[in-house]
């Protein structure tokens, strides 16, 4: 797996362990959907502001949002195909970890799943989606060891 990850923002200091539990994530999600981990998949952290133009441009809701997904699943004859881009707003993030009373890692590591699931067809507009949706990020986590983590990270 390729995975090529940009950090377009100032506000949270991201380190190893950030890009170690993208890592780690998408993997993970790939493996749970029976899908080759042989994919290049790109991640870039921005901050409200940026996320807010995207959100904007892309779906036309002019807010800010914690993480939007760009599917492309093109093989283009290459090696290694190309299944999407990943944009998490960190601000965004570090709000939501703080919201919800558990650390900043275990936020990184759902919005990638999230948004990896999305790249792969998911969605939860209908009950029946969002219920797929939900168990398959729930068990993901759990094989992360990130479910219902209130530890700091």
């Amino acid at each position: 797996m390729d995975i090529y990850i940009d950090d377009r923002q100032d506000e949270v200091k991201l380190d190893q362990k950030v890009y170690e539990v993208v890592e780690e994530a998408l993997r993970e999600t790939l493996l749970l959907e029976g899908e080759s981990p042989c994919y290049e998949i790109s991640v870039s952290f921005v901050d409200n502001e940026e996320i807010r133009e995207l959100n904007r441009d892309y779906r036309g809701v002019d807010k800010e949002t914690d993480v939007l997904s760009f599917p492309l699943q093109e093989d283009f004859m290459v090696s290694t195909p190309l299944l999407g881009y990943i944009v998490i707003s960190a601000e965004k993030a570090l709000e939501q970890s703080n919201e919800y009373g558990h650390s900043f890692i275990r936020e990184v590591a759902y919005l990638v799943v999230h948004s990896t699931l999305h790249l792969l067809g998911y969605d939860h507009m209908g009950d029946d989606e969002k219920l797929d949706m939900r168990n398959s990020e729930k068990e993901i986590m759990r094989r992360l060891n990130l479910f219902k983590d209130r530890r700091e990270g």
